[in-house]
């Protein structure tokens, strides 16, 4: 395998060499904390040749690893397979996560880099806190991957738009005030925030920096008595924009201007921000006498509980895309029963068609994962024009697709059955549907958070000796990012926030089964948690299910659901059936009724 993945390791060993560092850290990170990254910050992918969106890749003078979760091993290992990085599996057994390896492999006196603008200051606080005690020094003023990618990618310049007050729902000064009441809880004069999501919401403004996410670069400095900075490129906006802006009390300012803002700030100044989400290389530049506040952006809580109004245009967004789909999926159900070729890639393209032709669809909220078979069995596994499947008609093809709208962000996982399938893939299609519907019936008090329900949507699948490597839900944006915090369905995290499901918060529901070689299952719907009632015992929430549109009854074993989960599923494609009937017609129609008659 022809590589230059070799040749740059060597170079960045080289620039080690130079500056006395014994090993180097490359996260997955921007100086935002972005999960998703602008090319320009994507130099873990670069170096490594592994372009997944979750892992960091050490280098020492004699190894190079890759560690990530297992929704990528079998990606890492195919990418990875002649670069002489190694894959270095994350939370498998007897396996160190890399701080603990780097603990063991360097030696007192040695130094670690990191760039600074791809670490916050928690995640260098945990570093140094492991690292200090085997005497190992770590210094976050070297960007050395940055000193060797001679055609770096520069910043993106993507137009940013106004987000309507229509679609927005509250005005950007309503949502100004209302952090700034709760800057003053925190005795705070500033606050500083960093992450894309935030910002972009507080300031009903999107962009398209980052791929399929609608945010755009930028920090934001707002002080609680005066106006707010947003440090932006200018030339993104309109000067109808900026002169809105300025109305609302927001100045622009340009994008590297956030230190020296900070720098201004003296004593009399407390500022507040997430150290959690604010990279070192800005933190670094708040002066020593300036009182510090580390808290949660309060705007991270605002943005998850939607407003009714923002609901009501998710609701109507899910039935637009439901109806996408379903056309989408007849189309691909009848191209290949007329004979014709169809493959994974022809599947993204059908679907985006689908959702295209909806009103007020922007773009798709994340790359489509159209897997047939045992591509299905890769979480994050995506089609390319170098290796994709053909679909022929039988098995399996799983679906995991979302769009971007004005009026909300979607992410739907369907498994078609394309024709025959065997008795293993119907069963574990149905364990996952029973966890499914466990966790979408479910009841829960006040204050219940994500990690003490996701066992109802494993435990179907333990009871059979299963079970799936990632989480059962996250959060998801309004028109923003398709993973949002600070809520999850996950399993409990040593030392992780337990944060509690309140109403207004949406989140996917998705578990999962994947058999390498052979097949993945995953079915995945967006709920809202929505009051139920008030007992004896205090209030409980329940689960409103937003995403519309029907499962594939083929791939099921209904002899393995009881008399209660047949009675959801039926009762869930009754209401599919009826909200999406009206926006369908001819064949599309007449696909939707089949798949949503009763079981």
């Amino acid at each position: 395998m022809n590589t230059p993945i070799p040749a740059r390791i060597a170079a960045l060993r080289a620039a080690m060499q130079q500056h006395g560092v014994a090993a180097v850290i490359v996260p997955s990170a921007d100086p935002h904390l972005s999960e998703y990254l602008p090319e320009r910050w994507q130099a873990r992918a670069w170096l490594s040749g592994f372009d997944g969106s979750a892992g960091t890749l050490i280098v020492t003078r004699e190894h190079a690893g890759l560690w990530t979760d297992s929704r990528y091993f079998s990606q890492a290992e195919q990418q990875l397979a002649g670069t002489g990085v190694a894959l270095m599996k994350l939370r498998v057994a007897h396996t160190a996560e890399h701080l603990d390896w780097l603990a063991s492999h360097l030696h007192h006196g040695e130094t670690l880099a990191v760039a600074g603008d791809s670490v916050s200051l928690a995640g260098l606080r945990s570093m140094e806190g492991k690292l200090a005690e085997h005497g190992v020094r770590v210094r976050t003023d070297l960007d050395l991957p940055g000193t060797i990618w001679d055609d770096r990618p520069g910043l993106p310049h993507a137009r940013i738009v106004e987000h309507p007050i229509a679609w927005a729902c509250t005005a950007r000064a309503d949502k100004l005030a209302r952090l700034r009441s709760a800057m003053r809880k925190h005795g705070a004069t500033h606050h500083l925030l960093s992450s894309l999501d935030d910002i972009a919401w507080l300031t009903n403004l999107r962009g398209s920096d980052v791929e399929c996410n609608p945010v755009f670069l930028a920090h934001l400095l707002v002080a609680t008595e005066g106006k707010a900075t947003l440090f932006a490129e200018r030339g993104k906006f309109d000067d109808a924009l900026v002169a809105q802006l300025a109305a609302d009390g927001i100045a622009i300012a340009s994008y590297e201007g956030i230190t020296g803002a900070l720098a201004e700030l003296g004593k009399a100044d407390t500022l507040l921000f997430d150290a959690g989400r604010v990279v070192c290389a800005i933190s670094n530049t708040i002066p020593a006498a300036v009182q510090r506040t580390e808290a949660a952006n309060p705007s991270t809580a605002f943005k998850a509980l939607k407003t009714p109004a923002e609901l009501d245009h998710v609701r109507e967004v899910m039935r637009r895309d439901g109806a996408a789909l379903a056309g989408a999926f007849r189309e691909i159900e009848h191209q290949l029963a007329q004979g014709k070729p169809l493959t994974e890639l022809d599947v993204h393209r059908l679907v985006h068609a689908a959702r295209a032709a909806q009103p007020d669809f922007i773009g798709e909220s994340f790359a489509t994962i159209a897997g047939y078979q045992a591509n299905g069995a890769l979480p994050h596994y995506r089609a390319t024009q170098a290796s994709h499947s053909t679909l022929q008609a039988k098995g399996l093809l799983l679906i995991d697709s979302g769009g971007q709208y004005l009026g909300g962000t979607t992410d739907i996982t369907r498994v078609l059955a394309l024709g025959e399938t065997t008795a293993e893939q119907r069963r574990d299609a149905t364990l996952v549907m029973k966890g499914m519907i466990a966790l979408s019936r479910a009841r829960f008090p006040k204050g219940a958070s994500g990690p003490q329900l996701d066992a109802l949507a494993r435990a179907p699948l333990w009871a059979a000796g299963c079970d799936y490597g990632h989480g059962t839900g996250h959060g998801v944006g309004y028109f923003l990012n398709v993973h949002e915090g600070p809520q999850s369905i996950r399993p409990p995290i040593s030392g992780g926030a337990l944060v509690a499901l309140e109403p207004g918060m949406i989140s996917s529901i998705e578990p999962g089964l994947y058999k390498p070689g052979r097949h993945g299952i995953r079915h995945e719907n967006l709920a809202v948690v929505a009051e139920a009632e008030r007992t004896e015992f205090g209030d409980y929430y329940a689960f409103e299910t937003l995403t519309l549109c029907p499962f594939d009854r083929r791939a099921l074993e209904p002899s393995l659901l009881g008399p209660d989960e047949r009675a959801w599923l039926d009762d869930y494609h009754a209401t599919v059936r009826a909200a999406l009937a009206p926006l369908l017609e001819g064949a599309d129609l007449a696909w939707l009724e089949w798949h949503c008659a009763p079981l």
